[in-house]
């Protein structure tokens, strides 16, 4: 009987040591799980900052490689092949470059090109670009794109405004330097006529940049000889069919005395060209024919003979325009008149180039 006794309390003995066993090694577990918890909260906290940093990482990434911009364009119109060939240019580059282009053709009226400006403000673009009909006019839409903070770049034509804070920078044409390129090459063209040489010209679109300037230049030049007199002025909006109706009114008025025409663009010289042949006048020999623009149509007339020499104004500027957009978005200072190279071009010239020409 007493060893039964003794057996049962070693078996309780050993129970009550199995049960210390158990909740020891159940705490240890517990312990070990608080612990493991713990660690893995640290780990999803690191892992989130790591997450944090890449996302930030990626963004100023971005920012360094440059964002898609929405430009807002207003051209002048579709007056002449230069224009078309211009508004071609900025717009494929500005498409190839990555950027949204929102697009207004003025017409050649500034009523329209405000118009087209405040509508970009609106819409919130994040830059505009604009060629001017004129040069005045424009103070007080351009302060309201000042205001919205967004910058305006000038395209071919230049505006006039006390406050040149109100555009960035312009890209374009020397259009004084065109004008006594041109007074240059009749200097020399005439310098064995004793003179008097009469001259008419054919003014680009009243109030321009480009009708301002090249009438300037030339006259700069010509002013140097007593000879040379500009008997006739009229404007012919840069357009081929107003360039052959002035210049039917200058020779029907003056005809016989006129010895050299100055056109503005080559379009109106082009439409002045018909009017001296349907008059009975050989162009270019007759009457010497001054153009400005050097287009492919100009290139052709100078082939036929029928003109003597026209001035470049390149118009294929874009990809150069849409490259100080994207500098001045990254933070680079611009000048404040960027010209474009150009050349002149006489008729001896005319056939090897004309192949080449782009417009």
């Amino acid at each position: 009987m007493k060893k039964i006794l003794e057996a049962k309390g070693l078996l309780v003995l050993l129970f009550a040591l199995l049960l210390l066993l158990a909740a020891c090694g159940s705490a240890d577990e517990s312990g070990g799980n608080d612990d493991a918890a713990g660690d893995n909260s640290e780990q999803t906290e690191e892992e989130n900052d790591a997450e944090e940093s890449h996302s930030d990482s990626g963004e100023e990434s971005n920012d360094q490689a440059g964002e898609k911009l929405v430009i807002g364009f207003s051209q002048v119109g579709a007056e002449s092949e230069w224009r078309t060939a211009n508004t071609k240019s900025i717009q494929d580059a500005i498409k190839d470059a990555g950027h949204e282009l929102k697009f207004s053709d003025a017409q050649q009226k500034q009523e329209n090109q405000i118009k087209a400006i405040r509508s970009f403000i609106t819409q919130k673009v994040d830059a505009i670009v604009f060629s001017p009909v004129v040069e005045t006019g424009f103070e007080t839409v351009l302060q309201e794109a000042k205001d919205a903070d967004i910058p305006v770049f000038l395209a071919d034509r230049a505006v006039d405004v006390e406050d040149d804070s109100l555009w960035v920078t312009f890209l374009g044409s020397d259009f004084v330097e065109e004008g006594r390129k041109a007074g240059d090459w009749l200097l020399e063209e005439m310098a064995d006529e004793e003179g008097p040489v009469n001259i008419v010209e054919l003014q680009g679109t009243v109030g321009s940049a480009p009708a301002i300037d090249r009438k300037e230049g030339f006259e700069e030049i010509i002013g140097q000889e007593d000879k040379f007199e500009i008997t006739k002025s009229q404007t012919g909006d840069f357009t081929r069919a107003k360039g052959k109706e002035v210049m039917e009114a200058f020779l029907k008025s003056d005809g016989e005395n006129i010895d050299v025409l100055y056109s503005h663009n080559d379009d109106m010289a082009i439409g002045a060209i018909q009017a001296i042949e349907e008059y009975g006048l050989k162009p270019a020999e007759d009457i010497k024919i001054i153009g400005v623009d050097a287009v492919k149509g100009a290139f052709e007339a100078m082939a036929d003979g029928k003109m003597n020499v026209t001035i470049e104004c390149n118009p294929l500027f874009g990809p150069q325009l849409v490259e100080l957009m994207e500098q001045h978005f990254a933070g680079e200072e611009l000048d404040k008149r960027i010209a474009v190279e150009e050349s002149m071009y006489t008729m001896d010239q005319a056939d090897e180039l004309l192949p080449t020409r782009e417009y």
